[in-house]
């Protein structure tokens, strides 16, 4: 099974959410549709500009809790590195 380390913001150099999933799918659409009152909610982040995949949970949470130690600047250089004009990357995992 998959896992997913995931950014979120609410548009480009937007507030960042990081976390991690098995199902990147469900979980970003619960952050968009507003399902759990929480930080996405209140921030308004639902666009998913950057993710990992990993093979075990402990690798991607390892990670997770790695990322969540960066700098902001980092995370931005991180999510440009791959998208660098912030599109939103979750039409592209619903198929």
């Amino acid at each position: 099974m998959p896992y997913y380390v995931y950014l979120l913001a609410c548009g480009k150099h937007g507030t960042l959410y990081l976390g991690v999933t098995n199902d990147l799918v469900r979980r970003v659409h619960e952050h968009r549709s507003k399902a759990t009152p929480g930080f996405s909610e209140h921030y308004g982040v639902g666009r998913l500009v950057w993710f990992e995949i990993y093979h075990d949970a402990i690798t991607a949470i390892t990670r997770e809790k790695q990322l969540k130690k960066w700098r902001r600047d980092w995370k931005v250089r991180l999510i440009e590195n791959q998208n660098p004009d912030w599109v939103d990357l979750y039409p592209g995992i619903c198929r």
